[in-house]
């Protein structure tokens, strides 16, 4: 384990020089995130249950904040809508100054490629896919030429210490590598705001820990962390803590936490996230990868597939077989 915090330690310590990170200082820029009055309804039979009430929250770019609420407290319900997963039933959400309510489900889909990225309790990685096809997965559907995604995930996963785990499949890999994986999809198209829920969850707590340290030196790197948990262990690495109880904000405070200045060595150099192919190349691109994980889903469930097959050829040759004896039943009728 000490290894592996060796081989991803090198992240920049910088701070974004936009705010002060110190515990309280004040925000005068615009935030990132900006909830007002906003409500999520869902119905139940004849009336609605308000499963998020009136919130008014805002977050800055390059904050790393914990939201902590028990189950049944609105919480994974708030992050679906800061991720703009989910829409709200009411009030305002702004990303970046645009109203969400606005925007139709591409523009939503398109804000939430380029601006977000996932990590979540249980990985949902893909289970056909290698660490590296996992992590290609978001910039194949924001059309990213194929040799620019596989250089972009290879250095991320070699960044977080998988470099010799690239070809692996999620079966093969500990929850902590399955986490960092996860890590490393959220970054591929940027992910300057990076949303966990429950990131240490399904980890034993050295693997939690290590994870814990990861979101930290990437925050320190300048993306914007929102934390999801029920545990205020985990809650106290962020700088700011937001409790949420039944639909409802009761807290809002900074844990004093600051970002200390480290001299560390400089991180492997990325390739720049390569902009997205555009044109018929996009198309064949797309494509081409969309067949590629037909194949290997079919290779990897060939009973499923097989039985899928025959009952579509049973159906077909049905069909093929009903039609001439319908033709001749009518051919014998009308004489």
């Amino acid at each position: 384990m000490n290894q592996a915090l060796q081989n991803h330690a090198a992240l920049p310590a910088a701070t974004p020089p936009a705010f002060d990170r110190s515990a309280g200082a004040r925000r005068t820029d615009a935030p990132l995130l900006d909830l007002q009055k906003l409500r999520r309804e869902f119905p139940a039979g004849e009336t609605t249950v308000a499963v998020l009430k009136d919130i008014d929250l805002a977050i800055h770019a390059g904050e790393m904040v914990a939201i902590v609420g028990q189950s049944g407290s609105g919480k994974s319900t708030l992050m679906n809508i800061l991720g703009c997963l989910d829409r709200p039933s009411g009030g305002s959400y702004r990303v970046l100054g645009r109203e969400t309510g606005r925007l139709a489900p591409d523009e939503l889909a398109a804000l939430r490629r380029e601006h977000f990225g996932f990590i979540f309790q249980r990985y949902h990685l893909l289970s056909d896919l290698t660490a590296r096809g996992n992590v290609e997965v978001p910039a194949v559907y924001a059309g990213t030429p194929s040799d620019a995604r596989h250089d972009r995930a290879a250095a991320l996963l070699g960044r977080l210490g998988l470099a010799e785990r690239v070809g692996y499949r999620p079966g093969q890999l500990s929850g902590g590598q399955q986490q960092r994986v996860s890590i490393a999809r959220a970054l591929m198209n940027g992910g300057s705001v990076i949303l966990a829920d429950e990131p240490t969850g399904a980890l034993d707590t050295g693997s939690g820990e290590e994870v814990m340290k990861i979101l930290q030196e990437l925050h320190a790197e300048g993306h914007t962390i929102i934390i999801v948990t029920h545990d205020m262990a985990v809650a106290e690495h962020a700088e700011r803590i937001i409790e949420i109880r039944d639909g409802e904000i009761i807290g809002d405070r900074p844990t004093g936490r600051m970002q200390g200045v480290v001299d560390r060595p400089a991180p492997p150099q990325l390739p720049p996230r390569p902009a997205a192919a555009g044109g018929l190349a996009a198309l064949r691109d797309r494509f081409t990868e969309a067949f590629g994980m037909a194949l290997l889903a079919m290779n990897a469930h060939r009973l499923r597939t097989f039985l899928t097959m025959l009952g579509i050829i049973i159906g077909i040759a049905s069909v093929v077989a009903v039609v001439p004896i319908e033709l001749m039943f009518f051919s014998t009728c009308s004489r």
